[in-house]
Order: C-alpha cells, then structure tokens, then sequence
C-alpha cells in the first residue's frame, strides 16, 4: 500500500508541529510506502502531488492544503484518479475528499471574540490580522465577526493578513500602531502571529494594558497564559496533530480494501474541538517538551 502525504513547509510554529506529527504517525506503519513532502507554497505543493499521482501508484493522499483555492484542481485530479483522498484543516473549495478533517474553526473564532467583547466589557478598541486565505481563516474571521458586529460598542479598527507568520505579524502590528492611536486588544487569531503582535508592541513601548488573543496552543503562549502575563489572557487550542488522525484514518480505511464500504457509514467530515486555554486551565495544555 502506497501513500502519499503532502504538507506546508516548517515554515511557523503549527506547520512545524505539522510535520512532527506527522513522521510519528508514518513511523507506526512500517508497512506502507510512505510519499512525504513539504512545499512552501502552492506551486510547490501542486508539483508534488502531480509528482506522486506520476511517479507512484497511490492508494491513498493526506493533504493538508498550503491554500485552499489553488490546490483545489490537483485534489480533483486524485479523486478522478480513484485515490482516497484525507484532507486536513485546510480544505477544498469542492467536495471531493473522501474525508475531511479539521478543527472546530467557527468556534475557534467565535470563542476568541466572545471573550475579547467580555474582557471589554462590550466597548473598546481592537485590530485584526487573518491568517494566509483559506477555509481555516474564512470560517475564523466569519464567526468572529459576527460576534462583533452584534456589539456595536466594539470598534474594529483595521484588518490585515499576517499570513500566519511572526515576521508578518510583527511588520502588520507596526502599521497598526502607527496608524492608529488608540488600541485596546488584538485578535492575532494564531500563537504565531501574537508573538509577532508582542514584539511589536514592546518596541514601541505600548501600554502593558493592551492585550492579544493568539490560538493554537504553542506551549510558549500557553506558558505565558498560565504564568498571567499581562498581554497573554487567553489563548484557543488548535492542535497540530490532527494531521496524524489523518494519516491514521487514511491507512486503516484502506488496509483491508474495503473503502468503499466503510464510507457507507464512516462521517466525511470530522470536526475537533477547540478550546479557551485560561490561566486556571492553562496547565492542562502545557507540554514543554512538544516541538509546538
């Protein structure tokens, strides 16, 4: 049995966990041929692929997307091509993976505005940065602008891409500042970009009163979070190792040929949870020797 599993490069923190849990999940299976990649983007990504359906017969491809829309026609090629295709976070703009696998991204962003509009008290200043385009930032920024727009007392000053990345993040944080004023918290929407977010604050010598909601659960934020940092209240969980359910999901629905029976009664799409890591909660998701 051949599978190819093809993920965004070590490029962050969660892509970094990405890949670290992935090569476990592979290692429990020494007997599938296993086609790893990872690509910085999608042209590198969709070469990949191209790459494994030419080069390999695959049985199975995990993906977890770099974007969802350009990678969207290669994942239609392998469902074409009879492939049991897993798809992880970051999804197709069509239905055609077998399953897909994510995490609760709507309450991801719900959560987060939730508590920013409750640490308010439903009036303050805040600013926005999104994450590279995809579903995963489409459904979070959706839902958390849903929450804040029903709090009119919340004023969303600007929006911008911080692409999922600290220098971005970092370099997005400074505009900010520079453009406005007066900033009461910011929804960093990623433990990443919340670092980068800090840094940039720091430098420029913003009050310790302003705040920043990342998510993830990078065990460097969650530290701050349980040791009450003053700028870390909260942070969202969003674990890595959801690409090892996958891996794990496409080997055994394969492995007595029997796919096409299972999907009569298995889900095609798997929702994890996600949750409000506070200082009272904190330890629970603390685990200093993870690589995330």
């Amino acid at each position: 049995m051949t599978i190819g599993v093809s993920v965004p490069a070590a490029d962050h923190g969660w892509t970094a966990g990405v890949g670290w849990w992935a090569r476990r999940a592979m290692e429990m299976y020494g007997d599938v041929n296993w086609v790893y990649a990872t690509a910085v983007g999608p042209e590198k990504q969709i070469a990949d692929i191209k790459d494994m359906m030419a080069q390999q017969k695959l049985d199975g491809l995990v993906v977890l997307a770099t974007e969802s829309a350009p990678l969207t026609p290669v994942a239609e090629e392998a469902h074409r091509n009879g492939i049991y295709l897993v798809s992880v976070d970051r999804g197709f703009l069509k239905p055609v993976a077998d399953l897909f696998i994510e995490g609760d991204n709507e309450a991801f962003g719900r959560k987060a505005a939730e508590f920013i509009v409750e640490k308010l008290d439903g009036r303050g200043n805040i600013v926005v940065l999104e994450g590279i385009p995809s579903t995963v930032n489409t459904d979070r920024v959706d839902a958390a602008l849903e929450v804040f727009e029903a709090h009119p007392g919340v004023k969303l000053l600007g929006r911008q891409p911080g692409m999922w990345n600290r220098e971005k993040a970092h370099e997005v944080m400074k505009n900010f500042l520079t453009q406005f004023g007066d900033i009461d918290a910011v929804w960093a929407a990623d433990d990443d970009m919340a670092l980068g977010v800090e840094q940039a604050l720091d430098e420029a010598g913003a009050d310790a009163s302003v705040w920043i909601v990342g998510g993830g659960g990078m065990k460097e934020v969650v530290r701050k979070v349980m040791d009450g940092h003053p700028r870390y209240p909260v942070t969202i969980t969003y674990p890595p190792s959801m690409i090892a359910v996958g891996i794990h999901m496409c080997v055994s629905n394969l492995r007595d040929g029997r796919a096409e029976r299972l999907a009569e009664f298995m889900p095609r799409h798997v929702k994890l949870d996600v949750e409000l890591v506070t200082p009272e909660n904190a330890r629970d998701y603390y685990f200093p020797d993870s690589v995330y």
